[in-house]
């Protein structure tokens, strides 16, 4: 197996991409507490469309990170939750989150010098 996060069948890359998605983390870190349906979803998230929600969970659904329960009066009861590979990624999106917390502003005014007009 090769370190090298450039390469494209590194086992890296493959969780950057997962991590990369702006919707994957955020439904992830929503469901760290436990099975949430939908509306409980986009209730909790806010700013993701139907659309787009269904979209994330089918794909974290696809690598494994997400199950779809379907109650006794399916398809009006479906509920989403974290399978255990799901569980492993809340430490990286946590640590990512304790960065962003630390280091945003820093990020945030890089962003306006470098978009501010030369005096």
């Amino acid at each position: 197996m090769t370190t090298d996060a450039f390469i494209a069948d590194c086992r890296a890359r493959l969780a950057f991409d997962l991590l990369s998605n702006t919707w994957n983390a955020v439904v992830i870190w929503a469901l760290r507490d436990g099975p949430r349906r939908p509306v409980e979803l986009r209730e909790r998230i806010g700013g993701i469309s139907p659309k787009v929600l269904t979209e994330t969970l089918r794909r974290l659904q696809f690598n494994g990170l997400v199950d779809r329960l379907a109650g006794p009066d399916a398809p009006t009861r479906v509920e989403y939750r974290l399978t255990a590979l799901g569980r492993t990624l809340l430490a990286p999106i946590e640590a990512v989150g304790a960065w962003a917390f630390e280091y945003g502003d820093e990020v945030m005014a890089a962003q306006e010098a470098a978009c501010a007009p030369d005096a």
